[in-house]
């Protein structure tokens, strides 16, 4: 299937969930299959966390990739952190996790880590309704990278992560020379005293984060100070984008297209937009679109790349 493919090209820079719901997400548990083979994915979000329980988590969920349930567990029962209980229970499978996953969710109802891995393990089981563990995700604790995973779980046959806002500008030599740990807040001190360009990197950096609600606030704000600014208005539109009301972004993209016919940034990011709702043909115009008008512009070349994707996709 070409948007499979797709998926893969286009995720939005954060790690996915190996394990699709084949009907989109919208079975209850009466419509699951039998109890699922090997064990429920585990995806722990550390950032750039570089402390000693840090790496240790991370350790210990490469054991459990591996296959070494047991060595996983001993090393997160090392710490009590909402994290360590997590990866705990999910490495314990099957013994008692299902158990132990139903009472963290009903501890921390309002934790997105807890309820995507709830989910999983229900789905893993056959017990229980997943996708509401997964909207509880999305509701609880949307400005981050467990959300936007949730996402992914609820809308399998979409791109993965949300799409992103590509400028036609970089960031400053003085930021790409950070380590990678550094430059969020020096993009955010850029952007506290600087102009459009520095709000609307910082919106970028938030969005590869995992943090989709406040790179939306960060464009929102950059459209209200630069009305007249097109990378701002386009960026604002991109930051709304919803899988479940995509309808948000068009409704402020799609009237772009008339005020400003001859700027790259809008045919481009209105194909990814159409891209990410499924509808590849109708993207594919808009890159094509794009990459003719200002041919040699950054946005024109990246067009090109968009569609050249594709084409590997389908082949």
């Amino acid at each position: 299937m070409l948007l499979v493919a797709l998926a893969a090209a286009f995720a939005a820079g954060v790690a996915a969930v190996a394990v699709v719901a084949s009907d989109g997400g919208s079975r209850t548990t009466a419509g699951l299959p039998d109890p699922r083979p090997g064990r429920p994915p585990l995806s722990l979000s550390l950032g750039f966390r570089t402390d000693a329980e840090a790496r240790d988590l991370r350790r210990a969920s490469r054991l459990y990739a591996s296959g070494r349930g047991r060595d996983a567990v001993a090393v997160f029962r090392r710490y009590d952190s909402l994290e360590a209980k997590v990866g705990a229970a999910v490495a314990s499978w099957p013994e008692g996790t299902y158990d132990r996953l139903e009472q963290l969710a009903k501890l921390y109802p309002e934790s997105a880590l807890v309820q995507l891995h709830t989910g999983l393990v229900r789905l893993w089981a056959n017990r229980g309704d997943p996708v509401a563990a997964w909207r509880a995700a999305l509701e609880a604790e949307p400005d981050t990278p467990y959300a936007v995973l949730a996402g992914n779980l609820l809308h399998p046959h979409l791109p993965r992560g949300l799409p992103t806002f590509v400028p036609s500008f970089s960031a400053a030599a003085s930021v790409v020379a950070l380590p990678p740990s550094r430059q969020l807040a020096a993009l955010r001190a850029r952007a506290a005293s600087g102009g459009v360009r520095d709000l609307l990197l910082y919106g970028v950096g938030l969005q590869r984060v995992g943090r989709p609600v406040s790179a939306a606030r960060v464009f929102e704000r950059a459209a209200q100070r630069y009305p007249d600014e097109v990378e701002a208005l386009v960026a604002d539109a991109v930051g709304r984008f919803d899988k479940d009301a995509p309808e948000l972004a068009f409704g402020r993209l799609g009237p772009l297209s008339r005020r400003y016919p001859d700027e790259p940034t809008v045919r481009f990011h209105l194909g990814v937009l159409l891209l990410w709702t499924g509808r590849v043909q109708v993207a594919e115009r808009q890159f094509r679109l794009a990459a003719k008008t200002k041919p040699r512009s950054p946005l024109a070349r990246e067009a090109t790349r968009y569609l050249e994707a594709i084409r590997t996709a389908r082949s």
